[in-house]
């Protein structure tokens, strides 16, 4: 069966966004990152920004710290994994609606019993993640500590609702260095394999 859905999970500063939209309008798919905030937004009734933030990285400053954060109340669900709960309910009704490019969220997880997924991971060599950040953020004072706070956020999140690696190549159909390959190129293999037979 060929690749449905394309969930793109990437290193902060990689690029992986932008393979994503790329890929989408090369596929002639829709591409989901706003829409899932938005929609979750829309489920919990929490603020669009929080969705944002917190639908993808933890809030602690470590593994220990974020697994007991506000997860030992004893009356019901935390608002983290009550916004968990909601965004896999977004995330599942999207790929009813046919094939799609899905960036982060756990998607590649969430959707891990369809046969018709092709799980992406895009990184890249550090000083070129720091370089691109510069270029999109224009704040290169800030950019060293914001791509090491964000990846760790990422894998403390992902770790926690998936209990796999975050960015281990066994968890993902193909690995791409964007760094050295560049976004084009990465768009232009992803579509290739997406086109062929996956042997799930």
């Amino acid at each position: 069966m060929k690749a449905n859905i394309i969930t793109i999970s990437r290193e902060f500063g990689s690029g992986g966004r932008e393979i994503g939209q790329k890929l989408a309008a090369k596929l002639g798919i829709p591409f989901y990152d706003k829409e899932i905030i938005a929609e979750t937004a829309y489920k919990t009734g929490f603020a669009e920004e929080y969705v944002k933030k917190q639908g993808e990285y933890a809030s602690a400053r470590n593994w220990f710290e974020y697994s007991f954060s506000a997860r030992n109340n004893s009356y019901g669900m935390s608002p983290e994994d009550y916004l968990w709960s909601k965004q896999r309910e977004v995330i599942l009704d999207l790929v009813k609606k046919g094939p799609c490019v899905i960036v982060g969220r756990c998607a590649d997880y969430i959707l891990r019993d369809r046969n018709d997924v092709l799980n992406v991971f895009i990184h890249a060599d550090y000083d070129k993640r720091i370089k691109r950040i510069c270029e999109v953020y224009k704040e290169p004072e800030h950019t060293e500590k914001m791509l090491k706070d964000i990846d760790k956020k990422r894998s403390f999140n992902y770790k926690y609702y998936t209990e796999q690696t975050w960015g281990k190549s066994q968890n993902y159909d193909i690995t791409l260095d964007a760094g050295t390959l560049g976004i084009d190129q990465c768009v232009d293999i992803i579509a290739e394999v997406a086109k062929k037979d996956l042997d799930k």
